[in-house]
């Protein structure tokens, strides 16, 4: 299916140079890739468009079924991007904890929203969802971004590819959150094949319950199929604080306009950054401030 509209304006998002954060160090640079420019406000409309182009060619999502999955708010609204520009219904299972913006999001694109208790989490809406989708596997194509090899496709595929390209392969580090961890995992795996020597960096929230929407501290969650826990050479762990502070002081100092996950895959990057001698850090602005106004102000 050849893809037109709005779908087509999904990827190739721009580089941000943030080497000015690092004050006079000439030979280290700070890039991050500008995700919240895709047409559905983040980084997750990238798998949200191969799981379901995937799941159409291979014949197991049907013009009779919805797709049906548990989100904490961007691939949700990157599926009712999706599913709006195809005609295809698609039903969502949020944890109350999310943003009113990403929720109102989600049902201003027509999808039927389900809200589970705040307290479980992005894990109670993915139990939710595996429980809906058992009553009636007829009915629903169960997307499953968190075990789903599509997710992971989607950035070794086009994520990737696109940093070796606008850094015309000179990456030496990837500083990327993981909640899926599809972005680590597919556009790393790339990254490695292609340029070799790029050194892979993980980052987590530092408390098991945290502030960082759409990421995932591993030791008490339910873990992702398609995550590999010794995949990364190194893993970082940021506190809420730090990813809101970073966030903060890029929006006053730069203009830039970003999320929590974003504040912490920053700070992680900052840190990876400023103990090198030279080399080319990239990291992930995986969404924009819009759907955490009332969080960081």
């Amino acid at each position: 299916m050849e893809l037109g509209g709005v779908l087509s304006a999904i990827g190739r998002t721009p580089l941000i140079d943030l080497t000015p954060l690092l004050g006079d160090r000439g030979s280290v640079r700070l890039m991050a890739k500008a995700e919240f420019m895709n047409p559905g406000g983040s980084v997750k409309d990238r798998p949200a468009l191969y799981i379901v182009m995937d799941a159409l060619r291979s014949g197991e999502l049907t013009p009779d079924k919805r797709v049906l999955d548990a989100t904490s708010g961007n691939m949700g609204l990157g599926l009712a991007l999706v599913g709006a520009s195809l005609g295809i219904g698609v039903t969502l299972v949020v944890p109350g904890s999310i943003s009113q913006h990403k929720l109102s999001m989600l049902r201003y694109l027509g999808s039927e929203v389900i809200v589970t208790d705040p307290l479980e989490g992005i894990d109670g809406a993915i139990r939710k969802a595996r429980e809906i989708y058992e009553s009636d596997p007829k009915k629903y194509h169960y997307a499953n971004q968190y075990d789903n090899p599509s997710n992971l496709r989607a950035h070794y595929e086009t994520t990737g590819p696109e940093i070796i390209e606008q850094t015309r392969g000179k990456v030496t580090h990837f500083v990327a959150g993981v909640g899926t961890s599809g972005t680590l995992m597919g556009a790393g795996r790339r990254l490695r094949e292609v340029v070799g020597r790029v050194r892979l960096i993980e980052v987590q929230p530092a408390e098991p319950l945290h502030g960082i929407e759409g990421l995932k501290n591993m030791s008490d969650a339910i873990v992702p199929k398609i995550y590999d826990e010794g995949f990364a050479d190194e893993r970082v762990f940021v506190k809420t604080e730090d990813a809101y502070n970073t966030a903060r002081f890029l929006a006053r100092r730069f203009g830039l306009l970003i999320g929590p996950s974003a504040g912490a895959n920053v700070h992680a990057a900052l840190s990876v950054a400023r103990g090198l001698k030279e080399g080319v850090v990239v990291t992930v602005l995986p969404d924009g401030v819009y759907r955490y106004i009332g969080l960081l102000t």
